[in-house]
This record gives structure tokens, C-alpha cells and sequence, in this order.
């Protein structure tokens, strides 16, 4: 039956903190496993029979063994006490779903009027456009897009979603498990895809972390991905794995709005989720916080945190879709006494926010001279918490002048988050590198020992720091 059933190509094509816990398997794996009453798969017990395209039934948390979660989830203001299982690599909360390729976010998926899941629908229940040539990017919406969803699309989140299987003799498992009252784990242990191959198979989990502690809904999410080796099942135009449309990993609140995309989704790169650079700097784990119903990048507590090499671990990269221009978007890379912002593709920067409660809490200014290719001392201080608008938008900017009596952490990403406007909609690749000094006890400092990715002259950039008059 599931034969004739994938005879029915996909017609869309696919277009994008928090308390960790630490992973309790003995070796250098990842994923979570292990635990008290987690049996002899190490991951719990088994979520659904072997299947194609299946899900559970509906599982609600606070029923589940001995599962906090007693507020639900606020998944950007909607409340969801229940969730499911789907094959494919997702869990959802208004309903179940069984799509084997992968929508792009924001979803057009809907589920009936009984909330039993199911179909698609047009436009209209199709959220904010992305521009062109973006749907692949590393997509983020914000919350001032206006739009009317259905209120019954189907909000999930998806570690892998692609067309698992795991009907085949060979093929592995989909595993749920509760480690403690704030941890849910749901396992995909070595699975295949369609049709029941498992000549590659991938492993990964989706953690939920209940953190009512911050706020009644409050979650966390992690996406841990230990061996991935397929990206596509042959009824998403795949071939042995690969090629067509590949798996989408990120996360959809279901409202046109309000979603998330992993760099790499819907591309060949999706297969490289277990050794590309992260957001947290540990390969194959990814992090988000969900508070108070919003997104990460549109307020300070809870910004858009970067893609970390381990090898550079000052050195950031974020990538997201811009939406509205003029709506700041806050992100955070770690500092010591200053920072470049560089912008390596995409929109240009209209408009810096520095945050407050460092030292003085003024900071200078500096910009860049194509034609002399070397920065140069505006003379402008910057206050904390005003809006600096440039007279014309820029690609790069430096800011130096954090007190090092301050001894901000350069291995710490949420130290200093800064709010940017952008002169376009579109996808911005940009960099945000420390600048650091070594400190040799609480009062004697050194010459700084890096400037980021430029490595010119310290004369040319350190001088007297200015001071409010």
C-alpha cells in the first residue's frame, strides 16, 4: 500500500538557550542515552511500529511517565499540551502528519477541523514570501509580518524531516524517553529511507527541555545529529539517498509567521549536520530557546545565536533571511574589548544598538577605507542602548572601547548582544569577530593579542579611550 501510495510525487519544493543537557552516554556520542528506565535500546522505548510515513497516536506531556511540562508549550502563543510522533523525522501539536517530502517553512500543512492532521493547503494559508533564490537559506521570519494563517496549520518542529523507513529487516527504530521530569527525547535510531533501504542510515534526536522556570511554556530545543548519511527518499526524486529534495531540519510554530530553518536544509549540505559548525560550537548539536512566544532574534534575552568553529571560537557567522528591514534583529558574539561586524553577502547595516552595563557604557566608532583597505577612527562615541543610524549604509564596522575592568568572556555567546537594521530585505551572510586582550591579573593589561580577521598594525587601531564629556 505505501507503494501506490508514493506513486504521488511532491509538488512543493523545499526552501532556514538554554539549559544543555549533557549527554549521558559514556563515550563521545552526542546523542542522550542511557539513563534509568531508558531499556535496552539505551533511548527508552519504542514511539511507533516499523513504518512508512506512520505517526503515534497523540501523546499528551503531561501523561507521559513522569513528564513535567504541566504549562504545555508556548509555541509562539499557541499553547500545545500534546504532541506526536511522525516517522519522518518531526514531532507536530495540532495534529499528526505524514508528509514524506519535506514543505519549506513557513508550512502550508494543515490539519482538519478535528485536529487530526492531514492535506495541504493554498494560498491562503501560505505565510510571508521569501525572496527569491532564499527558500534554501537559513531562513528566519519576525513577528511583525503581516499575516492571516489558518489557525489550524501544523506547527512542528523537525530535526530531519525527510522520508524515513523503517519497514526494512535491517532498518532501525524511533525511540521516545524521558531521562528526567524536564527531558523528553525522541530517538531515530538508525534509520533507512524509502523504499525500506538501508544501505545508509541516520541517526538523530530531538530534545525537549521544559524551562518553566523562565516562564510558564518556556522550552528549549536541541537537535543532536550523531550519523547522518542520507539526505532524500526515492518519492522526493531522490536516488539511493541522495539528489533530489533533501531533508529540512528546523522548526515551524505553525502560523505563517513565527519559523526557523537550519543552514543546509533542503540542500546537499543537509548531509554534513553531523560535522558542520554549529550554534553551540559542539558539532552536531543545535540549540534554541522558546520564550515567552517569541523569536530568537527579536529581543536582547533571547537573540539569534551564530554558527561556531570550534577552531575559531570568537570568530561568528550568522546567516537568516531579513523580513523587515527596519525591524532591529538582535544578535550575540562573544567580545572582550571590541568586535568587527563584516558583512560577507546580502543587505547592507542602516543601524547599530549597543547594549548597557559595561563600564561607561561609550564606545567608538570605526570604519573602513576601501581605498586605503584600512580602518579608520570616526571620532563618533556611540552610547549603550541609542540607536546609531549611519549616514550611508555599510558593509562593515568596528567598535572598540569595552573596558577590560569588565572582563567580558570571549567564549561566552550571549555577553554582549547588539541589535542591527538592515537597508534591504534578503538573506545576510555577516561575521562578528572578537577583538581581545590578555589580561595578566585583575588590574595590569597587555597589548591586545588579536584583532580579528585583520591583522594589521596595533597603532593603527588602539588609542586613548574617549570619555563622556
Amino acid at each position: 500500500m505505501y507503494d501506490l501510495k508514493k506513486l504521488v510525487k511532491a509538488v512543493a519544493l523545499c526552501g532556514a538557550f538554554a539549559a544543555s543537557v549533557t549527554s549521558l552516554s559514556a563515550n563521545a556520542s552526542v546523542l542522550l542515552e542511557g539513563w534509568d528506565g531508558a531499556g535496552d535500546s539505551g533511548f527508552g522505548t519504542i514511539a511507533l511500529p516499523k513504518n512508512d510515513d506512520g505517526s503515534s497516536d497523540e501523546i499528551v506531556f503531561s501523561e507521559y511517565d513522569d513528564l513535567g511540562f504541566d504549562s504545555g508549550v508556548n509555541f509562539f502563543g499557541r499553547t500545545h499540551n500534546s504532541f506526536y510522533v511522525n516517522n519522518n523525522g518531526n514531532i507536530s501539536f495540532n495534529g499528526s502528519v505524514g508528509e514524506f517530502t519535506p514543505n519549506p517553512f513557513p508550512n502550508t500543512i494543515i490539519a482538519d477541523d478535528d485536529f487530526e492532521g492531514g492535506g495541504e493547503c493554498g494560498e491562503e494559508c501560505e505565510g510571508p514570501a521569501i525572496p527569491e533564490g532564499d527558500q534554501n537559506d537559513f531562513a528566519r521570519s519576525t513577528l511583525n509580518v503581516e499575516s492571516e494563517p489558518a489557525l489550524n496549520t501544523i506547527a512542528m518542529i523537525a530535526p530531519f524531516w525527510a522520508d524515513v523507513d523503517t519497514g526494512c529487516e535491517d532498518c532501525g527504530d524511533v525511540f521516545i524517553g524521558s531521562p528526567n521530569a524536564e527531558t523528553l527525547v525522541i530517538t531515530w535510531d538508525a534509520v533507512g529511507f524509502f523504499p525500506s533501504d538501508s544501505s545508509l542510515t541516520n541517526t538523530f534526536q530531538l530534545v525537549l527541555i521544559d524551562r518553566t522556570d523562565t516562564g510558564a511554556g518556556n522550552f528549549d530545543v536541541e537537535f543532536r545529529y550523531e550519523d547522518i548519511n542520507w539526505t532524500t527518499g526515492d518519492a522526493s526524486e531522490g536516488e539511493s539517498g541522495l539528489g533530489g529534495i533533501p531533508a529540512q531540519a528546523g522548526y515551524d510554530a505553525g502560523d505563517g509567521v513565527n519559523f526557523f530553518t537550519v543552514p543546509g536544509s533542503c540542500t546537499s549540505e543537509v548531509v554534513n549536520l553531523d560535522t558542520a559548525d554549529s550554534n553551540t560550537g559542539t558539532v552536531g548539536i543545535w540549540k534554541f530557546a522558546i520564550r515567552d512566544g517569541q523569536l530568537p532574534g527579536d529581543n536582547a534575552e533571547n537573540p539569534i545565536l551564530p554558527v561556531i568553529n570550534p577552531e575559531t571560537p570568537t570568530d561568528y557567522n550568522f546567516e537568516f533571511v531579513i523580513i523587515e528591514p527596519e525591524t532591529p534583529i538582535f544578535i550575540d558574539p562573544d567580545v572582550a574589548v571590541g568586535y568587527d561586524y563584516i558583512v560577507n553577502s546580502g543587505p547592507s547595516i542602516t543601524s547599530v544598538m549597543l547594549p548597557t552595563g559595561f563600564g561607561d557604557d561609550v564606545y567608538d566608532l570605526w570604519l573602513w577605507n576601501d581605498l586605503l583597505m584600512a580602518w579608520y577612527d570616526t571620532g563618533e562615541d556611540l552610547l549603550g542602548g541609542d540607536t546609531y543610524d549611519f549616514i550611508t549604509a555599510v558593509d562593515r564596522f568596528r567598535i572598540l572601547g569595552i573596558e577590560t575592568s569588565e572582563m567580558v568572556d570571549p567564549n561566552d555567546p550571549t555577553a554582549f548582544v547588539t541589535a542591527l537594521t538592515f537597508d534591504s530585505a534578503g538573506t545576510i551572510n555577516i561575521n562578528q569577530n572578537a577583538i581581545t586582550e590578555f589580561v595578566d591579573g585583575p588590574q595590569a593589561v597587555s597589548a591586545p593579542a588579536g584583532l580579528g580577521i585583520f591583522a594589521l598594525s596595533l597603532l593603527v587601531f588602539l588609542r586613548a579611550r574617549k570619555r563622556r564629556a
